[in-house]
């Protein structure tokens, strides 16, 4: 917890020195009202007080009643306000953390966890940090002035006070001890069961393609009720707490009056009014530490959870980020070269190279093809040039500089990057095609659509480029999405081209004409082209292909057919020989 404290601003720490101030004057009316209700018992039992003397008293005991109030007003406003600026500070450490992770960070945490992180164990926090902020300030300020009141008073109405103070915390400590790793087990299963649920939505159309709905909602009915009954088994043990803190609070009031009892007939006449004031005050003050120690309790029936969440949370925030960004923000070679150089990537904790001593270059305005069998390396291979993640061995160089040296943000603008499945983000196709742009160019969104093939069907759409697009484009078609990602790529002209398998929702004439737009639109531009399909890829200047993550052969269609075996059995279970030969 004391980390995340470092991340309080000046001006939160300044608003938790003003709390502290209310917090104090609160307290310090809160314990002079007994005081004032000692004078008036005092004047009431003494023959000829004055009304006006009692009256008197009764207004300093509403005057701090409205004290307290008003302080506690503050106090409150206060705290609220540190609460939510502390939760919109660290969901955003939490988001600018996570956007710095690469694979191999985000697979050790799963997407729902994350989720999770960023919101439920955030708000859990903030309301630690907006309730306790009051508690933990005013409980030992209540403590400490309650005992120094009581001092020197009866010492068996003390001793009453002690017992009751010790059942408090035995009681506490039963509870944090039982409570506490089930709510570490309730929030992974708050984990799980968002996973469950994520998982259903994003492949709904799959679950009714195979009537499944009844196996996704037992596996769902599972997390739910292993959630449920350990949230039962939590909240029933804290569900003690406050009938106990009643007993006990009930409890201290009868002993007093029943030890005052006893004293006060034990006592001669001139000393009864004055232990009966005593009594009466002593109750004031006991409640008083009582409820100090039942505000500690608040703030354990929440702590034990909020720890969870703070854990949580940090792991986050302290993982380490294996990937160094660069400084490199200048090319040291011919713009658009990309030169692998004996690279191997090895995925973590495989056994195995995914791919393993690539060696080729791609020259500027080239068309550069990879294709192999599924499994073969093409997609790991492709990633490592935006540095999704980095290479286990070897160099790979853009423009003549190593990746790892560069400065990531300024390599990535190099790049356009169209991946396997096409992703879409709610908002608009204008959004969309210009994404990460506030002021996009309508001219050039639609010169992208239009080399994309994607500018017939947006012109269709109601909107036109102010078409909405929902979460993951589940309004557009599989072929539409694509356009629209390459749309996307088109109209940030890059440097470097790279289609990860990214045609093969299109049918052959689309595919054909899309590529030969591309063609013409990016001559300049360098083009890996990861794909299945030997149409998509016999007229491109170099072919890489893969077997095993190792390169099988490297050369033009023609050259392939007649040196690699493996190219010419992909060939042949696609098209015939003479379509192969006249195509």
């Amino acid at each position: 917890m004391i980390k995340l404290f470092r991340l309080l601003r000046r001006q939160e720490w300044l608003m938790i020195a003003a709390s502290l101030v209310f917090v104090v004057a609160q307290v310090w009316l809160n314990l002079k009202m007994p005081d004032y209700m000692s004078a008036i018992t005092t004047l009431v039992e003494t023959p000829g007080s004055a009304m006006s003397d009692i009256l008197m008293n009764g207004a300093f005991m509403l005057l701090c009643a409205v004290g307290s109030m008003v302080c506690a007003i503050f106090t409150g406003f206060f705290a609220a306000r540190i609460g939510a600026g502390f939760g919109k500070t660290l969901r955003a450490k939490v988001f600018k953390k996570v956007l710095k992770f690469n694979n191999e960070e985000i697979g050790k945490f799963s997407t729902a966890s994350l989720i999770t992180r960023t919101t439920n164990d955030i708000t859990r926090v903030q309301m630690i940090m907006s309730m306790g902020l009051q508690a933990v300030v005013m409980a030992p300020i209540m403590m400490v002035f309650g005992i120094a009141k009581i001092a020197g008073k009866q010492w068996q109405w003390s001793v009453a006070t002690m017992v009751a103070v010790v059942l408090i915390l035995v009681m506490l400590v039963v509870i944090v001890i039982l409570v506490m790793p089930k709510f570490t087990i309730i929030q992974r299963m708050t984990d799980a069961l968002n996973r469950v649920t994520r998982e259903n939505l994003n492949g709904i159309r799959v679950v009714r393609a195979y009537n499944a709905e009844a196996y996704q909602e037992e596996k769902f009915e599972k997390a739910n009720v292993k959630l449920t009954n350990t949230n039962l088994f939590a909240n029933r043990i804290m569900a003690v707490m406050m009938p106990m803190m009643t007993l006990v609070s009930s409890g201290i009031t009868l002993a007093i009056y029943w030890i005052g009892a006893f004293l006060i007939d034990a006592a001669d006449q001139a000393s009864r009014l004055t232990i009966f004031s005593d009594m009466v005050v002593f109750t004031s003050y006991a409640m008083q530490i009582i409820m100090a120690f039942t505000l500690l309790a608040m703030i354990f029936v929440m702590l034990p959870r909020v720890m969870v969440s703070v854990r949580r949370i940090n792991e986050v925030l302290d993982t380490h980020v294996r990937m160094k960004n660069g400084t490199e923000t200048e090319t040291k070679g011919e713009e658009g070269t990309l030169e692998f150089s004996h690279v191997s990537f090895r995925y973590p904790g495989a056994s195995e190279d995914a791919v393993h001593e690539i060696s080729f270059t791609a020259k500027p305005g080239q068309t550069v093809a990879i294709i192999g069998a599924t499994a073969s390396g093409k997609s790991s291979l492709v990633s490592l040039i935006p540095r999704f993640y980095d290479v286990t061995s070897g160099t790979l160089r853009v423009d003549g500089v190593d990746v790892r040296d560069y400065d990531t943000s300024v390599l990535r603008d190099k790049i356009g990057f169209i991946s396997q499945k096409a992703v879409l983000f709610s908002g608009t196709v204008a959004s969309n095609v210009a994404y990460g742009q506030d002021h996009p160019d309508e001219d050039k969104i639609w010169e992208a659509l239009k080399t994309a093939q994607a500018a017939d069907f947006v012109a269709g759409m109601e909107g036109g480029l102010q078409a909405p697009v929902s979460q993951g484009g589940t309004n557009v078609s599989g072929g539409q999405k694509q356009r629209l990602s390459i749309a996307r790529a088109i109209y940030k002209d890059p440097e470097f081209y790279i289609f990860d398998d990214s045609f093969s929702a299109l049918d052959y004439k689309t595919d054909r004409v899309l590529r030969q737009a591309l063609e013409d639109q990016t001559k300049s531009s360098t083009k890996l082209i990861v794909a299945q399909r030997i149409g998509t890829i016999r007229n491109a200047d170099q072919i890489v292909v893969l077997k095993d993550g190792k390169v099988s052969g490297i050369g033009t269609h023609d050259e392939l057919m007649q040196t690699c075996d493996v190219y010419r059995e992909i060939a042949l279970s696609q098209l015939s020989e003479e379509e192969l030969t006249y195509g």
